[in-house]
């Protein structure tokens, strides 16, 4: 029982969560990052085929991150806190 009171204190003393980026930006952050996807996306399929992918394989791995990150930023924005 002495465990679970040193935790129940400790957890009482820690400070409050605070996002490293402000909410009020996530819309903004989010509108960026997938409108720079779905630029990149364009770009990809403009590029020529080549016999070793390399440039496909950086823009088509940028875009994904992007994307990725617009996504969780545009849930956020929304209140569905992944």
């Amino acid at each position: 029982m002495a465990d679970y009171q040193s935790i129940q204190s400790l957890h009482k003393s820690t400070p409050a969560f605070s996002p490293t980026i402000p909410t009020f930006l996530l819309p903004y952050l989010a509108f960026l990052l997938l409108a720079a996807t779905f630029a990149l996306a364009f770009y990809f399929s403009t590029l020529p085929k080549e016999k070793i992918p390399a440039r496909e394989l950086a823009v088509a791995s940028t875009a994904s991150l992007l994307g990725g990150f617009g996504v969780v930023a545009l849930f956020c924005s929304v209140g569905v806190y992944v």
